[in-house]
């Protein structure tokens, strides 16, 4: 910035900086006008008022900080944790808004979709960018309902760090922290399946009923976390009036007059004042030191050296750096508590992330010692814009990107051209002229790019890393294929749970229907489309009920196609129970040319669970099979699996075995694939079968009240409980319901419990049905019942 500064006072001399300086004034006035912004709602935000003079900071000032200065962080945890209120009141106390949003008046930064206005909840992660204490700071608030999981996955992947959002209030927290179900441990088991170091924020410290203490250990027995106590409250429940900071003994009082929680004090805590709150903070102090001494040994022998006689005397930077060092390492978790609603504890929130949490250079990345400095980047999202049309999110790892430059897609092997370059902010979007390293921004005019692709400046920089990694493979003895140790690990999708077709309000608007669906699925790998062969129609698949209903609510808003949903389906499963053999022959002549396959094969059950079929050879085949034929062979064998003899649904748990497969010359492996799979067929449907079901973990919480009317109409779901757990007023039933059984049931959950009950779902296997419910179900497919 002192650099800016001065080729501002000498611009005569450096023409460069009149081309920065306009791009910063007029060139963004000029393009946020001729953007269509949807969120301003009679807001404020930071690209306006930077550009017209007043105290709201400009996003300018930290397009290019030091990669040590930088945190790429999430906001994750359980749907209505706090998480977007959270973000709200960090943007505002970092100077990027103007007003506080509030989730409920639908006018947050980071909620910009109608569909978000309209529920109160985050559907799509939203990337946000502002610096606190000269850090940059890139945060993605993403959902917490679990039809969006895939969102949240996404951000993780590229992220160094996270704050995870807890709500403390006793009832309402049961829902967070011990659902076992609950979107809490499965958001937890993706930041630890992609090791990213976490903050615990305990929010609604201000709620009847917040209980610190039983929140902690919630984490401790749930998580199978070691929570680290850097603060403690000062009241709970409506008497909840601050914090109190344990590594420097110092009380933080908000004033009960401050609209907006900016007027707050700290002063330290003395015997003379508060004696009763400085021995409690002295002994959470003691014990802090302890928990950090055993888990890091250079603080150890710090504390044993130099403090073992008096802990009071060790200094606040060098218990803080030893925090950090914990952190990073993931074997403790920093809590922190708070309530963002009531503008109490976000501050030292924001202190917190950049005094913990990792910076770029501090995230190992074994693939970056093959390229050198040269650009690599991971596309982590795409969304669809209509003025600019695909906009890509990516997180670069090293090198440096720029508008006008052409990348490389190992996925794709491709090469685009970038045409901007842009800063996210919510929906706003402000151009830049470049991006380094550990930064995260949008590109425009990336046509093929899509999520999970790895990104280089050239197909010789790949050629040249790929090359690198050869020669350091063999010096371990890896067997790794070089090509999928340069790709950076994607984002793995999840198998759709929910289908049903959709259809346009006529045929003369199928290709705008098609390019809707096909801009969406771009967005939203999650979301498949495809296409039945018998009936034509479009079959939308989804991660359960509300996910298909957004999509259906975002074609009708952003493409203006009143479409039309067929009932929801459940996306059944087959698998056969017996050994079987099957032969079959395929003889055609096509012109001259005579095309004659014979192939005998064998399909078993397996014990374990795969959705992709094994493929096995006999011994007398394994030797003479060519390579197109193998091929051929096992195109065949996933295409009849496609569609089982029952429901048509796929097959599963299959074993097929190759014991002959005779071609006559001139035969094209088309035919071969064809002859395979009406084998196949033919040997499922001689095969005993049985369907499998999506069985769902279902949590469900109610006050005592409502509790046996609830139980009574789970039995009727066929419903297996697992658990009925006590907590204060409430009961936590816990137990496993059959997807099929559970639809709607969030309308009837309120009308048994007057509104009153919450609960959760997350998928948890297939299972086979019974008999009588399969037999049940075939009949209802045929139209016979």
């Amino acid at each position: 910035m002192s650099n800016l500064r001065i080729f501002a006072v000498n611009r005569k001399k450096i023409s460069s900086l009149h081309y920065f300086n306009n791009m910063c004034s007029s060139k963004i006035r000029a393009s946020l006008k001729r953007l269509k912004l949807h969120v301003l709602l009679g807001r404020h935000y930071s690209s306006l008022p930077g550009l017209i003079g007043n105290d709201i900071k400009s996003l300018h000032s930290i397009i290019s900080p030091p990669i040590a200065k930088i945190r790429n962080i999430g906001i994750m945890a359980h749907i209505d944790a706090g998480k977007t209120t959270t973000t709200e009141r960090i943007l505002y106390y970092s100077g990027y808004t103007r007003s506080l949003g509030d989730v409920d008046d639908g006018d947050t930064v980071t909620d910009f979709m109608a569909q978000e206005r309209e529920r109160g909840i985050t559907i799509q992660s939203a990337a946000v960018t502002f610096d606190w204490k000269g850090h940059r700071v890139n945060l993605i608030d993403t959902p917490g309902h679990v039809d969006f999981t895939l969102e949240v996955e996404r951000c993780l992947r590229v992220l160094d760090g996270a704050v995870a959002v807890f709500d403390a209030s006793a009832g309402v927290e049961v829902k967070n922290i011990v659902k076992v179900k609950a979107q809490t441990l499965t958001v937890w088991r993706q930041a630890d399946k992609h090791k990213v170091p976490r903050i615990c924020f305990l929010n609604k410290m201000d709620k009847t009923g917040a209980s610190f203490n039983y929140a902690v250990e919630s984490i401790r027995e749930k998580l199978k976390a070691k929570p680290l106590l850097l603060q403690l409250p000062v009241g709970e429940g409506k008497a909840f009036k601050g914090v109190v900071d344990v590594v420097g003994k110092e009380k933080l009082l908000w004033n009960p007059n401050s609209n907006d929680g900016k007027d707050f004090e700290r002063k330290p805590l003395l015997e003379t004042s508060d004696p009763k709150l400085l021995n409690e903070t002295t002994e959470a102090r003691n014990a802090l030191i302890e928990q950090v001494a055993d888990l890091d040994d250079e603080f150890a022998d710090l504390v044993l050296g130099e403090f073992s006689e008096n802990f009071d005397l060790l200094p606040a930077e060098k218990l803080q750096t030893a925090i950090r060092r914990v952190t990073l390492a993931q074997t403790a978790v920093p809590v922190l508590c708070g309530s963002a609603l009531k503008n109490k504890g976000v501050q030292p929130l924001l202190d917190a992330v950049t005094l913990y949490l990792p910076s770029p250079e501090e995230r190992s990345c074994e693939f970056l010692q093959w390229y050198k400095g040269d650009l690599c980047a991971l596309a982590f999202k795409v969304l669809h814009d209509k003025q600019r049309g695909p906009l890509v999110f990516m997180r670069i790892y090293s090198g440096m990107l720029k508008p006008q430059t052409a990348i490389h897609n190992i996925n794709g092997n491709c090469t685009e051209r970038i045409s901007r370059l842009l800063l996210p902010f919510a929906d706003q979007h402000i151009e830049i002229p470049l991006l380094t390293a550990g930064n995260i921004a949008l590109t425009v005019g990336l046509k093929h790019t899509a999520t999970g692709d790895t990104i280089v400046s050239s197909k010789s920089s790949a050629l040249a890393a790929s090359r690198r990694a050869k020669r350091e493979g063999e010096k371990k003895q890896k067997e790794n294929g070089e090509a999928e140790r340069l790709l950076l690990a994607g984002v793995e999708i999840p198998e759709p749970v929910f289908f049903c077709t959709i259809e346009p309000p006529s045929m003369a608007k199928q290709p705008d229907l098609d390019h809707a669906l096909k801009c969406l699925q771009r967005e939203d790998p999650s979301l498949k489309v495809k296409l039945d062969p018998d009936s034509g129609q479009t079959i939308l698949c989804g991660m359960g009920e509300l996910h298909i209903e957004i999509i259906h609510d975002r074609i009708k808003r952003e493409y203006g196609l009143e479409t039309y949903l067929g009932p929801l389906q459940v996306a059944y499963r087959e698998a056969i129970l017996n050994s079987v053999h099957a032969t079959d022959t395929l003889d055609r002549t096509l012109g001259d040319k005579r095309h004659l396959v014979t192939v005998e094969l064998e399909a078993k059950p397996m014990e374990t669970s795969s959705l992709l079929p094994i493929i096995e050879y006999a011994a007398s085949v394994a030797g003479d099979l060519s390579q197109a034929s193998r091929e051929a062979f096992e195109n065949g064998v996933h295409s009849a699996c496609l569609q089982g003899p029952l429901l048509g649904s796929p097959v599963q748990d299959l074993a097929v075995t190759l014991h002959s497969l005779v071609i006559h010359p001139g035969t094209s492996t088309t035919m071969i694939s064809a002859c395979v799979s009406r084998c196949l067929q033919k040997a499922l449907k001689k095969a005993e079968k049985q369907i499998l079901e999506p069985l769902m973990n279902l949590e469900v919480t109610v006050t005592r009240d409502y509790l046996s009317p609830v139980l009574a109409d789970l039995a009727q779901r066929r419903g297996n409980i697992q658990e009925i757990q006590s907590r204060q007023d409430s009961n936590v039933v816990t137990g496993f319901v059959p997807l099929a059984e559970i639809m709607g049931y969030s309308t009837v959950l309120r009308t048994l419990t007057s509104g009153s009950a919450t609960f959760s779902l997350e998928l948890s296997n297939y299972q086979a049905m019974n008999p009588q419910d399969q037999s049940t179900l075939l009949s209802q497919r045929s139209g016979l019942s």
